[in-house]
Protein backbone atom coordinates (compact mmCIF):
# COMPACT_ATOMS: atom_id res chain seq x y z
CA UNK A 1 0.00 0.00 0.00
CA UNK A 2 2.58 2.14 -0.42
CA UNK A 3 2.40 5.73 -1.56
CA UNK A 4 -1.45 5.60 -2.64
CA UNK A 5 -2.54 8.02 -0.33
CA UNK A 6 -1.68 11.22 -2.00
CA UNK A 7 -2.48 14.88 -1.81
CA UNK A 8 -6.58 14.88 -3.04
CA UNK A 9 -7.27 11.19 -2.99
CA UNK A 10 -5.54 7.49 -3.23
CA UNK A 11 -4.77 6.39 -5.83
CA UNK A 12 -2.48 3.68 -7.83
CA UNK A 13 -1.68 0.54 -9.78
CA UNK A 14 -4.61 -1.64 -8.38
CA UNK A 15 -2.72 -5.00 -7.89
CA UNK A 16 0.09 -3.86 -7.33
CA UNK A 17 0.54 -0.81 -5.21
CA UNK A 18 -2.60 -1.78 -3.34
CA UNK A 19 -4.91 -4.95 -2.86
CA UNK A 20 -8.58 -5.78 -2.59
CA UNK A 21 -7.40 -6.17 1.23
CA UNK A 22 -6.38 -2.22 1.48
CA UNK A 23 -9.72 -1.39 -0.57
CA UNK A 24 -12.08 -3.15 2.28
CA UNK A 25 -9.84 -1.97 4.75
CA UNK A 26 -10.22 1.78 3.98
CA UNK A 27 -13.99 1.02 3.25
CA UNK A 28 -14.22 -0.29 7.17
CA UNK A 29 -12.52 2.91 8.49
CA UNK A 30 -14.17 5.94 6.10
CA UNK A 31 -17.71 5.69 8.24
CA UNK A 32 -15.33 5.85 11.29
CA UNK A 33 -13.28 8.79 10.45
CA UNK A 34 -16.36 10.54 8.91
CA UNK A 35 -18.73 9.70 11.44
CA UNK A 36 -21.14 8.16 8.54
CA UNK A 37 -23.68 5.98 8.86
CA UNK A 38 -24.36 6.19 5.18
CA UNK A 39 -22.05 6.37 2.21
CA UNK A 40 -22.74 7.18 -1.34
CA UNK A 41 -20.49 5.50 -3.32
CA UNK A 42 -20.49 5.54 -7.42
CA UNK A 43 -17.80 4.65 -9.82
CA UNK A 44 -16.31 5.10 -13.08
CA UNK A 45 -16.10 2.27 -16.11
CA UNK A 46 -12.10 1.34 -15.42
CA UNK A 47 -11.80 -2.56 -15.39
CA UNK A 48 -10.97 -3.60 -12.24
CA UNK A 49 -13.89 -0.67 -11.08
CA UNK A 50 -16.25 -3.28 -10.09
CA UNK A 51 -14.35 -5.37 -7.86
CA UNK A 52 -12.87 -2.44 -5.93
CA UNK A 53 -16.30 -1.25 -5.48
CA UNK A 54 -17.24 -4.98 -4.32
CA UNK A 55 -14.44 -5.24 -1.60
CA UNK A 56 -15.23 -1.05 -0.76
CA UNK A 57 -18.83 -1.80 -0.14
CA UNK A 58 -17.93 -5.18 1.59
CA UNK A 59 -15.42 -3.20 4.35
CA UNK A 60 -18.16 -0.40 4.49
CA UNK A 61 -21.17 -2.64 5.53
CA UNK A 62 -19.10 -4.44 8.08
CA UNK A 63 -18.37 -1.52 9.28
CA UNK A 64 -22.19 -1.02 9.94
CA UNK A 65 -23.01 1.52 7.56
CA UNK A 66 -24.89 1.74 4.54
CA UNK A 67 -23.97 2.10 0.80
CA UNK A 68 -25.98 4.11 -1.59
CA UNK A 69 -24.50 2.71 -4.54
CA UNK A 70 -25.39 5.08 -7.82
CA UNK A 71 -23.26 2.89 -9.73
CA UNK A 72 -21.64 4.18 -13.06
CA UNK A 73 -21.27 8.22 -12.67
CA UNK A 74 -19.09 10.80 -13.07
CA UNK A 75 -16.95 12.43 -10.40
CA UNK A 76 -19.21 15.68 -10.18
CA UNK A 77 -22.59 13.53 -10.15
CA UNK A 78 -21.02 11.80 -6.62
CA UNK A 79 -20.42 15.67 -5.37
CA UNK A 80 -24.31 16.61 -6.61
CA UNK A 81 -25.82 13.37 -4.99
CA UNK A 82 -23.48 14.09 -1.51
CA UNK A 83 -24.46 17.62 -1.28
CA UNK A 84 -28.09 17.87 -2.81
CA UNK A 85 -28.95 14.52 -0.80
CA UNK A 86 -27.07 15.71 2.37
CA UNK A 87 -24.33 12.75 2.67
CA UNK A 88 -21.76 13.12 5.41
CA UNK A 89 -19.19 10.64 3.24
CA UNK A 90 -19.59 9.98 0.19
CA UNK A 91 -16.41 7.53 -2.81
CA UNK A 92 -15.86 7.84 -6.43
CA UNK A 93 -14.07 4.47 -7.53
CA UNK A 94 -11.71 6.47 -10.27
CA UNK A 95 -7.96 7.30 -10.82
CA UNK A 96 -9.04 10.53 -12.80
CA UNK A 97 -7.07 11.17 -15.90
CA UNK A 98 -4.70 8.31 -15.69
CA UNK A 99 -3.28 5.19 -17.21
CA UNK A 100 -5.78 1.81 -17.00
CA UNK A 101 -3.95 -0.29 -14.83
CA UNK A 102 -4.77 2.52 -12.26
CA UNK A 103 -7.53 2.81 -9.72
CA UNK A 104 -8.60 5.04 -6.99
CA UNK A 105 -10.51 6.42 -4.83
CA UNK A 106 -12.23 10.46 -4.00
CA UNK A 107 -13.65 11.22 -0.84
CA UNK A 108 -15.75 13.58 0.08
CA UNK A 109 -17.67 14.25 3.66
CA UNK A 110 -20.69 16.68 4.14
CA UNK A 111 -21.06 19.23 1.93
CA UNK A 112 -19.04 17.61 -0.75
CA UNK A 113 -15.87 19.18 1.10
CA UNK A 114 -12.79 17.11 -0.04
CA UNK A 115 -10.93 14.79 2.16
CA UNK A 116 -7.50 15.55 1.39
CA UNK A 117 -4.36 14.49 2.78
CA UNK A 118 -4.57 17.75 5.05
CA UNK A 119 -8.00 17.20 6.15
CA UNK A 120 -8.60 13.28 6.83
CA UNK A 121 -6.25 11.83 4.34
CA UNK A 122 -3.53 11.14 6.85
CA UNK A 123 -5.80 10.12 9.56
CA UNK A 124 -7.56 7.42 7.26
CA UNK A 125 -4.17 6.20 6.28
CA UNK A 126 -2.71 5.98 10.11
CA UNK A 127 -5.77 4.49 10.90
CA UNK A 128 -5.81 2.26 7.32
CA UNK A 129 -2.20 0.61 8.83
CA UNK A 130 -2.72 0.71 12.21
CA UNK A 131 -6.09 -0.12 13.71
CA UNK A 132 -7.70 -3.26 13.93
CA UNK A 133 -10.92 -4.43 12.35
CA UNK A 134 -13.83 -5.88 14.59
CA UNK A 135 -17.13 -6.81 12.63
CA UNK A 136 -19.20 -6.78 15.38
CA UNK A 137 -22.85 -6.02 15.81
CA UNK A 138 -25.75 -4.98 12.69
CA UNK A 139 -23.76 -4.93 9.46
CA UNK A 140 -25.32 -2.48 7.28
CA UNK A 141 -26.93 -2.66 3.44
CA UNK A 142 -26.36 -2.09 -0.38
CA UNK A 143 -28.89 0.43 -1.44
CA UNK A 144 -29.08 1.39 -4.77
CA UNK A 145 -29.22 4.92 -5.21
CA UNK A 146 -31.27 6.88 -8.44
CA UNK A 147 -29.48 9.93 -9.31
CA UNK A 148 -28.68 10.08 -12.69
CA UNK A 149 -31.80 12.32 -14.55
CA UNK A 150 -32.02 14.65 -11.06
CA UNK A 151 -28.33 15.27 -11.78
CA UNK A 152 -29.32 15.86 -16.30
CA UNK A 153 -32.20 18.23 -15.32
CA UNK A 154 -30.40 20.32 -12.80
CA UNK A 155 -27.26 20.31 -15.55
CA UNK A 156 -29.77 21.25 -18.36
CA UNK A 157 -30.71 24.68 -16.32
CA UNK A 158 -27.44 26.21 -17.65
CA UNK A 159 -28.21 25.04 -20.98
CA UNK A 160 -26.90 26.68 -24.23
CA UNK A 161 -28.42 27.95 -27.51
CA UNK A 162 -26.75 25.45 -29.66
CA UNK A 163 -28.95 26.37 -33.07
CA UNK A 164 -25.76 28.48 -33.92
CA UNK A 165 -22.95 26.50 -33.16
CA UNK A 166 -21.29 23.41 -34.38
CA UNK A 167 -19.58 21.93 -31.60
CA UNK A 168 -16.86 18.78 -31.61
CA UNK A 169 -16.74 16.81 -28.25
CA UNK A 170 -13.91 14.13 -27.31
CA UNK A 171 -15.60 12.29 -23.59
CA UNK A 172 -11.74 10.25 -24.19
CA UNK A 173 -14.03 6.91 -23.63
CA UNK A 174 -14.83 8.09 -20.26
CA UNK A 175 -17.68 8.59 -17.85
CA UNK A 176 -19.00 12.08 -19.52
CA UNK A 177 -19.93 9.68 -22.55
CA UNK A 178 -22.75 8.38 -20.11
CA UNK A 179 -24.81 11.27 -19.97
CA UNK A 180 -23.27 14.08 -22.37
CA UNK A 181 -26.14 13.66 -25.29
CA UNK A 182 -28.96 13.47 -22.33
CA UNK A 183 -27.92 17.12 -21.63
CA UNK A 184 -26.34 18.43 -24.91
CA UNK A 185 -28.14 16.59 -27.69
CA UNK A 186 -27.33 14.95 -30.92
CA UNK A 187 -26.51 17.98 -32.55
CA UNK A 188 -22.58 17.88 -32.17
CA UNK A 189 -19.94 16.09 -33.07
CA UNK A 190 -19.22 13.35 -31.09
CA UNK A 191 -15.96 11.00 -30.26
CA UNK A 192 -14.78 8.26 -28.44
CA UNK A 193 -18.24 8.31 -26.90
CA UNK A 194 -18.54 4.87 -25.69
CA UNK A 195 -17.93 3.83 -21.93
CA UNK A 196 -14.39 1.97 -22.44
CA UNK A 197 -12.10 1.21 -19.46
CA UNK A 198 -9.28 0.07 -21.29
CA UNK A 199 -9.15 4.05 -22.95
CA UNK A 200 -8.60 2.36 -26.10
CA UNK A 201 -7.80 5.68 -28.27
CA UNK A 202 -6.06 7.71 -25.92
CA UNK A 203 -5.60 8.24 -22.10
CA UNK A 204 -8.15 10.37 -20.43
CA UNK A 205 -5.60 13.13 -19.60
CA UNK A 206 -6.55 16.02 -21.85
CA UNK A 207 -3.91 18.40 -20.62
CA UNK A 208 -1.25 16.12 -22.30
CA UNK A 209 -2.00 17.53 -26.30
CA UNK A 210 -1.37 14.73 -27.56
CA UNK A 211 -4.04 13.38 -26.75
CA UNK A 212 -6.33 16.02 -28.06
CA UNK A 213 -5.08 15.61 -31.68
CA UNK A 214 -7.80 13.36 -32.48
CA UNK A 215 -10.43 16.40 -31.51
CA UNK A 216 -8.32 19.04 -33.30
CA UNK A 217 -8.93 17.06 -36.32
CA UNK A 218 -12.45 17.28 -35.80
CA UNK A 219 -12.59 20.84 -35.13
CA UNK A 220 -10.55 21.67 -38.46
CA UNK A 221 -12.48 18.62 -40.63
CA UNK A 222 -15.82 19.90 -40.02
CA UNK A 223 -15.36 23.37 -39.52
CA UNK A 224 -16.33 23.34 -36.33
CA UNK A 225 -16.86 26.50 -33.75
CA UNK A 226 -15.42 24.99 -30.97
CA UNK A 227 -13.78 21.49 -29.55
CA UNK A 228 -14.33 20.11 -26.02
CA UNK A 229 -12.77 17.63 -24.29
CA UNK A 230 -13.02 15.60 -20.71
CA UNK A 231 -11.00 13.70 -18.67
CA UNK A 232 -11.72 9.86 -17.41
CA UNK A 233 -14.11 10.50 -14.39
CA UNK A 234 -15.43 13.95 -15.49
CA UNK A 235 -14.22 16.76 -13.51
CA UNK A 236 -12.17 18.29 -15.90
CA UNK A 237 -12.15 19.87 -19.11
CA UNK A 238 -10.20 21.42 -22.10
CA UNK A 239 -11.03 23.63 -25.04
CA UNK A 240 -9.61 24.63 -28.77
CA UNK A 241 -10.81 26.91 -30.31
CA UNK A 242 -12.12 26.86 -34.15
CA UNK A 243 -8.78 27.01 -35.72
CA UNK A 244 -8.07 23.24 -33.89
CA UNK A 245 -5.62 25.98 -31.28
CA UNK A 246 -5.24 23.90 -27.86
CA UNK A 247 -6.61 26.41 -24.82
CA UNK A 248 -4.46 27.08 -21.86
CA UNK A 249 -7.20 26.39 -19.35
CA UNK A 250 -6.15 29.60 -17.28
CA UNK A 251 -7.65 31.45 -20.07
CA UNK A 252 -11.06 29.66 -19.77
CA UNK A 253 -11.46 30.95 -16.62
CA UNK A 254 -11.25 34.70 -18.25
CA UNK A 255 -14.17 33.15 -20.75
CA UNK A 256 -16.24 32.03 -18.23
CA UNK A 257 -15.82 35.23 -16.10
CA UNK A 258 -17.86 36.47 -19.35
CA UNK A 259 -20.84 34.54 -18.10
CA UNK A 260 -20.82 35.06 -14.27
CA UNK A 261 -19.31 38.83 -13.98
CA UNK A 262 -22.13 40.20 -16.22
CA UNK A 263 -24.60 38.98 -14.20
CA UNK A 264 -22.91 39.85 -10.81
CA UNK A 265 -19.66 41.12 -9.47
CA UNK A 266 -17.42 39.24 -6.59
CA UNK A 267 -14.89 37.11 -6.07
CA UNK A 268 -13.05 34.62 -8.48
CA UNK A 269 -10.39 31.98 -7.59
CA UNK A 270 -7.50 31.44 -9.87
CA UNK A 271 -4.65 28.84 -8.89
CA UNK A 272 -0.51 30.27 -8.45
CA UNK A 273 -0.52 29.25 -11.94
CA UNK A 274 -2.53 31.93 -13.65
CA UNK A 275 -1.77 33.95 -16.09
CA UNK A 276 -1.54 37.89 -15.40
CA UNK A 277 -3.48 38.28 -17.95
CA UNK A 278 -6.58 36.82 -16.64
CA UNK A 279 -6.66 38.71 -13.51
CA UNK A 280 -6.54 41.68 -15.42
CA UNK A 281 -9.18 40.37 -17.56
CA UNK A 282 -11.50 39.34 -14.74
CA UNK A 283 -10.72 42.62 -12.71
CA UNK A 284 -11.86 44.34 -16.47
CA UNK A 285 -14.98 42.37 -15.46
CA UNK A 286 -15.53 43.91 -11.96
CA UNK A 287 -14.51 40.74 -10.49
CA UNK A 288 -11.94 40.71 -7.82
CA UNK A 289 -9.29 37.56 -8.32
CA UNK A 290 -7.75 35.65 -5.91
CA UNK A 291 -4.96 33.28 -6.03
CA UNK A 292 -4.36 29.99 -4.03
CA UNK A 293 -2.86 26.51 -4.06
CA UNK A 294 -3.28 24.42 -6.54
CA UNK A 295 -5.42 21.27 -6.19
CA UNK A 296 -9.12 20.57 -5.93
CA UNK A 297 -8.64 19.91 -2.04
CA UNK A 298 -7.38 23.33 -1.09
CA UNK A 299 -9.73 24.86 -4.15
CA UNK A 300 -12.86 23.88 -2.77
CA UNK A 301 -12.27 25.13 0.68
CA UNK A 302 -11.06 28.33 -0.64
CA UNK A 303 -13.65 29.04 -2.65
CA UNK A 304 -16.11 28.78 0.12
CA UNK A 305 -14.04 30.84 2.20
CA UNK A 306 -13.95 33.55 -0.06
CA UNK A 307 -17.61 33.39 -0.77
CA UNK A 308 -16.14 33.03 -4.84
CA UNK A 309 -18.67 32.82 -7.59
CA UNK A 310 -16.16 30.45 -9.56
CA UNK A 311 -12.79 29.63 -10.09
CA UNK A 312 -10.66 27.41 -11.82
CA UNK A 313 -7.21 26.34 -12.26
CA UNK A 314 -4.50 25.24 -15.03
CA UNK A 315 -5.08 21.79 -14.93
CA UNK A 316 -8.80 21.99 -15.63
CA UNK A 317 -11.03 21.99 -13.15
CA UNK A 318 -13.33 24.92 -12.29
CA UNK A 319 -15.53 25.31 -9.66
CA UNK A 320 -18.54 26.83 -9.07
CA UNK A 321 -21.04 28.11 -6.20
CA UNK A 322 -23.79 27.41 -8.29
CA UNK A 323 -22.84 23.74 -8.48
CA UNK A 324 -22.41 23.40 -4.64
CA UNK A 325 -18.39 25.23 -4.96
CA UNK A 326 -17.45 21.95 -6.57
CA UNK A 327 -16.01 21.08 -9.98
CA UNK A 328 -17.91 19.84 -13.27
CA UNK A 329 -16.27 19.38 -16.23
CA UNK A 330 -19.99 19.40 -18.10
CA UNK A 331 -21.20 22.48 -16.02
CA UNK A 332 -17.87 24.09 -17.41
CA UNK A 333 -18.47 23.58 -21.10
CA UNK A 334 -22.17 24.93 -20.53
CA UNK A 335 -21.65 28.00 -19.31
CA UNK A 336 -18.56 28.26 -21.70
CA UNK A 337 -20.63 27.83 -24.41
CA UNK A 338 -23.25 30.39 -23.49
CA UNK A 339 -20.55 32.57 -24.23
CA UNK A 340 -19.57 31.15 -27.41
CA UNK A 341 -23.17 31.14 -28.49
CA UNK A 342 -23.39 34.78 -27.92
CA UNK A 343 -19.42 35.73 -29.54
CA UNK A 344 -21.04 34.11 -32.61
CA UNK A 345 -24.44 35.71 -32.62
CA UNK A 346 -22.03 39.51 -32.54
CA UNK A 347 -19.91 37.87 -35.69
CA UNK A 348 -16.86 36.86 -33.48
CA UNK A 349 -15.32 33.95 -33.48
CA UNK A 350 -14.08 31.77 -30.39
CA UNK A 351 -10.10 32.29 -31.35
CA UNK A 352 -10.53 36.32 -31.38
CA UNK A 353 -11.77 36.24 -28.06
CA UNK A 354 -9.53 33.91 -26.95
CA UNK A 355 -6.83 35.99 -28.79
CA UNK A 356 -7.70 39.39 -26.82
CA UNK A 357 -7.38 37.90 -23.58
CA UNK A 358 -4.07 36.05 -24.01
CA UNK A 359 -1.59 38.67 -23.80
CA UNK A 360 1.78 37.74 -22.42
CA UNK A 361 3.93 34.68 -23.86
CA UNK A 362 3.88 32.20 -21.14
CA UNK A 363 5.76 28.66 -21.27
CA UNK A 364 3.23 26.35 -19.86
CA UNK A 365 3.78 24.13 -17.14
CA UNK A 366 7.46 22.47 -17.64
CA UNK A 367 8.67 19.48 -15.20
CA UNK A 368 11.96 18.68 -13.69
CA UNK A 369 12.81 15.19 -12.23
CA UNK A 370 14.61 16.67 -8.79
CA UNK A 371 14.88 15.25 -5.97
CA UNK A 372 16.61 18.27 -3.83
CA UNK A 373 13.13 20.17 -4.46
CA UNK A 374 13.33 22.44 -1.40
CA UNK A 375 16.90 23.37 -2.10
CA UNK A 376 16.28 24.05 -5.85
CA UNK A 377 13.13 26.37 -5.13
CA UNK A 378 15.41 28.06 -2.41
CA UNK A 379 17.84 28.90 -4.52
CA UNK A 380 15.77 30.41 -7.56
CA UNK A 381 13.84 32.52 -5.21
CA UNK A 382 17.20 33.80 -3.43
CA UNK A 383 19.14 34.34 -7.20
CA UNK A 384 16.29 36.78 -8.96
CA UNK A 385 15.49 38.52 -5.92
CA UNK A 386 18.77 39.55 -5.51
CA UNK A 387 18.93 39.79 -9.30
CA UNK A 388 16.12 42.70 -9.32
CA UNK A 389 13.65 44.11 -6.99
CA UNK A 390 9.86 41.98 -7.23
CA UNK A 391 6.49 43.49 -7.50
CA UNK A 392 4.80 40.62 -5.39
CA UNK A 393 6.08 37.36 -3.81
CA UNK A 394 3.53 34.65 -2.90
CA UNK A 395 4.91 31.81 -0.79
CA UNK A 396 1.94 29.59 -0.16
CA UNK A 397 2.59 26.87 -2.93
CA UNK A 398 6.14 27.02 -3.68
CA UNK A 399 7.03 30.23 -4.90
CA UNK A 400 5.21 32.87 -7.64
CA UNK A 401 7.28 36.16 -7.67
CA UNK A 402 6.47 38.47 -9.96
CA UNK A 403 8.43 41.34 -11.21
CA UNK A 404 7.65 44.56 -13.96
CA UNK A 405 7.52 42.71 -16.96
CA UNK A 406 7.57 38.87 -15.63
CA UNK A 407 6.83 36.29 -13.45
CA UNK A 408 7.51 32.42 -12.46
CA UNK A 409 6.15 30.53 -10.29
CA UNK A 410 8.11 26.99 -8.66
CA UNK A 411 6.23 24.27 -6.78
CA UNK A 412 6.44 20.64 -5.84
CA UNK A 413 3.95 18.86 -7.94
CA UNK A 414 1.12 16.94 -5.20
CA UNK A 415 0.87 13.75 -7.77
CA UNK A 416 3.87 13.25 -9.35
CA UNK A 417 7.77 12.87 -8.37
CA UNK A 418 8.60 16.80 -10.10
CA UNK A 419 9.42 20.45 -9.74
CA UNK A 420 6.74 22.28 -11.73
CA UNK A 421 7.47 25.80 -12.91
CA UNK A 422 5.75 28.31 -14.95
CA UNK A 423 7.85 31.73 -16.71
CA UNK A 424 5.57 34.52 -17.83
CA UNK A 425 6.85 37.41 -19.48
CA UNK A 426 5.71 40.58 -21.65
CA UNK A 427 7.68 39.66 -24.49
CA UNK A 428 9.11 36.28 -26.50
CA UNK A 429 12.66 37.28 -26.21
CA UNK A 430 12.42 38.10 -22.31
CA UNK A 431 10.49 35.06 -22.07
CA UNK A 432 12.80 32.62 -23.57
CA UNK A 433 15.92 34.44 -21.96
CA UNK A 434 14.48 34.05 -18.24
CA UNK A 435 12.90 30.16 -18.85
CA UNK A 436 16.63 29.61 -20.10
CA UNK A 437 18.00 31.29 -16.81
CA UNK A 438 15.91 29.68 -14.34
CA UNK A 439 16.67 26.39 -16.53
CA UNK A 440 20.27 26.45 -16.05
CA UNK A 441 19.94 26.55 -12.69
CA UNK A 442 17.13 24.04 -11.68
CA UNK A 443 20.21 22.21 -13.79
CA UNK A 444 22.52 22.10 -11.46
CA UNK A 445 20.67 19.49 -9.12
CA UNK A 446 19.92 16.27 -9.21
Amino acid sequence: MSGIFKAYDIRGIYNKEFSRDDVYRIGYFIPRLLKADKVLVGRDCRVSSEEVFEYLSKGITDSGADVYNIGLSTTPMVYFATARHGFDASIQITASHNPKEYNGLKISRTGALPVGIDSGLAELESMVRNNKVEVTGKKGKVVDFKIREEYIDFQRIYMPDLSNLSIAIDCSNGMTSLIIKDILGTSPNYIFNTLDGTFPNHEPNPLDEKNVVDLQKEVVENKCDAGIIYDGDGDRVVFVDEKGRFIPPDIMIAVIGMYYLEREKGNVLCDIRTSKAVSECITKLGGTPHMWKVGHAFAKVKLREIKGIFGGELAGHYYFRDFFNCDSGIFASLISLNVISRLKKEGRLFSELVDSIRKYPNSGEVNFRIEQKDEAMERLKDEFTQREIPTAVYDFDGYRIEFKDWWFNVRMSNTEPYLRLVVEANSEDLLEKKLSELKSILGEFK
